[in-house]
């Protein structure tokens, strides 16, 4: 049997600020393997975010287990995981976090600026590469705050594809968008996915989490629900489905 991708065990999180404890998430246990598509979806204060930066390595548990291809992460020093982050993550946000006076290319470009191989050989095919598998790539010299929403999140997804990770984690991806540019960016993803790609959304809206093979429903803290999606939606379109 294959090690999971990601394995946590009985994780719990507490902030403290000013010596007041607040707790955020509650013993939670469950493993994502290779290749999936998983959902995390919950209320606003649900704890999904903390979960995903708990995931992606942006954020330390405060107790219980977690990990990353078989390793225990919290043996990794703060330069071991911004490493791995760098090499096996991808992170797509709702606020694009794209610079704004700097072009398209360059904006994809900016993780392989912590690659020394990319650095001395300069791969231009890799960012070109991602660009065009997002449809992106005549846009390439465009600076992003030339781009509308759903250009700009789609340039973003490149960003996170240009190292080739391990997994992409999309925080509420389609939050800043018009439906129809929402559906793009979904429909990108179900095609990274069926590609092999590994990935894990968090979003509050049932509809763009059924686009996803699989929903963790975070409430309080805690997973209540652990659940394979029977309809799949594909974002081809309203009512269409991925049996």
């Amino acid at each position: 049997m294959s090690i999971p991708l990601i394995q946590v065990q009985d994780i719990c999180k507490t902030y403290i600020n000013d010596g007041v404890e607040t707790p955020v998430l509650h013993n939670m246990d469950f493993s994502i393997v290779k290749g999936e598509f998983v959902s995390i979806m919950g209320p606003s204060g649900s704890g999904k975010s903390t979960l995903m930066q708990i995931l992606g390595m942006l954020d330390r548990l405060s107790s219980g287990k977690y990990l990353f291809e078989g390793k225990d992460v919290s043996k990794f020093s703060d330069d071991e995981l911004a490493k791995i982050r760098n090499k096996k993550i991808g992170f797509i946000f709702q606020s694009f976090n794209l610079l704004p006076r700097t072009t398209v290319y360059e904006n994809v470009e900016l993780p392989l600026l912590y690659d020394d191989v990319f650095i001395e050989k300069h791969d231009a095919d890799k960012i070109n590469g991602a660009l065009k598998a997002v449809g992106m790539f005549h846009r390439v010299s465009y600076l992003s705050n030339q781009l509308s929403g759903g250009e700009k999140q789609r340039v973003a997804i490149a960003r996170a594809l240009v190292n080739e990770p391990e997994i992409i984690f999309a925080d509420e991806p389609t939050g800043n968008l018009d439906s129809k540019s929402g559906l793009q960016v979904m429909k990108i993803l179900q095609e990274l996915n069926n590609k092999g790609h590994t990935i894990i959304l968090v979003t509050h809206e049932t509809y763009t989490a059924q686009h996803a093979k699989r929903i963790l429903q975070v409430r309080d803290g805690m997973i209540i629900a652990d659940m394979d999606v029977e309809k799949r939606l594909f974002a081809d379109g309203e009512g269409e489905f991925l049996k």
